[in-house]
């Protein structure tokens, strides 16, 4: 069911926008969350230290994917929100084209270079292995993740977020029986959960194109809509490159993080990476506002309604940040029993790792709040190439954190690396932000 969030009151669109995503979301987050814990409760910690230590270069390359569907669904919501809809299916079939080009590409790419980039980041010699087992299964998949991701990204720029939540949840599901039976059942372990996480994608994937295709008439396509169209490819990399590269260049900073991470030894890596998935999930309601707004305002944007666009920013923004603060009050209190599910009882030296991340990176969650809505508001307008600069910030507060101060402070400096590059992007995008929604409403107010 396609959704015109260009009528009625801003926050109660986004909300209900938002909600069914977020769900969603978290299942999707549930993938790598089952995957951690199965091989931490089953296998060992140096198999969740191994899952956790590809997170960094999955970002790079999974970010990429995300980054470019979320992209080039922008002048689909756009085309949609101005009524004009061969515009709008010239962009869908174009968008599948170019996933199709980027998912060859990146799939090359990845099965040259996983394994030499593991041994550049100095992944420690007992868990290497295993983490290249995992994450060069998940890099044998991107065709399908690049397709789910397309395909969702179509349904929620035409306002539908429910239908991706449908096959996700499937999908979650079928992970979670997956994982346990090549697991358990055939002791593939770190090679078995990447295999489940793979089957798991193109099951939700396939789902996704045949409702589209049963279900979607504006998605029925004439031989002259199919036909690539240089015009269109342009625009959609015009934005899609640039969020794709933000994800990579902010990944870029997760490595060089995650390197120094691995020069203190696999129980901090574990440390981290139970953390992390924690963190993932606590922090994935912000994420999710911010990817409604890309929606909400690149609708309202091709309906040429600027004022309901600075609304809806605003309303949201407060609505997240009280969330940010209940976030942080669920890391510090609950984080610790949370975190029991992903390591046996007999490894539980790291749980004062654990505790002290996500305490040192809670107190910044209204930051992060921030930098959600900012960065995907921007996008959403059509501004691709500026947040990506936020990325460069990022980028460069975590490698001076890497570089300069973890030689020193050790495990301190890893937990408030994230936060200090939260604080550069902001610095950035609440200038941009301020100009550019200045430059919109003047535009607007001469037309």
């Amino acid at each position: 069911m396609v959704r015109d969030m260009t009528e009625g009151k801003p926050l109660s669109l986004i909300l209900q926008f938002c909600i069914p995503m977020l769900v969603g979301n978290l299942f999707q987050q549930l993938y790598n969350m089952v995957d951690s814990v199965v091989v931490g409760r089953f296998v060992g910690q140096d198999a969740l230290a191994a899952v956790g230590s590809t997170g960094s270069i999955s970002f790079l390359v999974i970010g990429f994917v995300t980054g470019c569907t979320s992209g080039f669904a922008i002048p689909v919501a756009q085309t949609f929100g101005a009524g004009d809809y061969v515009g709008m299916r010239k962009h869908v079939a174009n968008s599948m084209y170019l996933s199709i080009l980027i998912s060859v590409l990146l799939t090359t790419l990845t099965m040259i270079f996983t394994r030499p980039l593991l041994e550049l980041m100095n992944t420690p010699e007992n868990i290497i292995d295993s983490a290249y087992d995992y994450i060069i299964v998940i890099f044998g998949g991107i065709a399908v993740t690049m397709l789910y991701n397309i395909l969702a990204s179509v349904l929620r720029a035409l306002g539908d977020s429910k239908t991706p939540l449908l096959f996700l949840a499937v999908a979650s599901v079928l992970n979670i029986i997956l994982d346990l039976l090549f697991v358990i059942g055939f002791k593939l372990e770190c090679l078995g959960v990447g295999f489940a996480t793979v089957i798991a994608q193109a099951i939700s994937a396939v789902l996704c194109l045949v409702y589209i295709k049963k279900r979607y008439p504006i998605l029925t396509f004439t031989k002259d809509e199919l036909r690539a169209d240089k015009t269109c490819s342009g625009r959609l990399l015009s934005v899609g490159l640039p969020m794709a590269f933000q994800f990579s260049i902010t990944a870029v900073g997760s490595i060089i993080l995650q390197t120094a991470v691995n020069s203190l030894g696999s129980g901090i890596v574990a440390a981290v990476t139970i953390a992390n998935k924690i963190q993932m999930i606590v922090t994935q309601p912000m994420e999710t506002m911010g990817v409604t707004l890309a929606t909400y305002g690149g609708q309202n944007l091709g309906a040429g309604r600027i004022d309901r666009v600075k609304k809806g920013i605003s309303q949201s923004l407060i609505v997240i940040l009280i969330y940010s603060l209940a976030a942080f009050a669920v890391v510090t209190l609950l984080g610790e029993y949370i975190a029991m599910l992903f390591i046996k009882p007999e490894e539980m030296a790291v749980m004062g790792e654990v505790k002290q991340f996500l305490f040192c990176n809670g107190m910044f969650y209204p930051i992060l709040a921030i930098l959600f809505v900012l960065r995907n508001s921007l996008q959403g307008l059509g501004f691709g190439l500026l947040p990506m600069m936020a990325g460069v910030c990022e980028l460069v507060a975590r490698t001076a954190i890497a570089f300069m101060l973890v030689g020193t402070f050790g495990y301190t400096a890893i937990c408030f690396a994230s936060p200090a590059a939260w604080v550069a992007a902001d610095i950035l995008l609440a200038v941009i932000y301020f100009i550019k929604m200045k430059e919109l409403t003047l535009k607007f107010k001469k037309a």
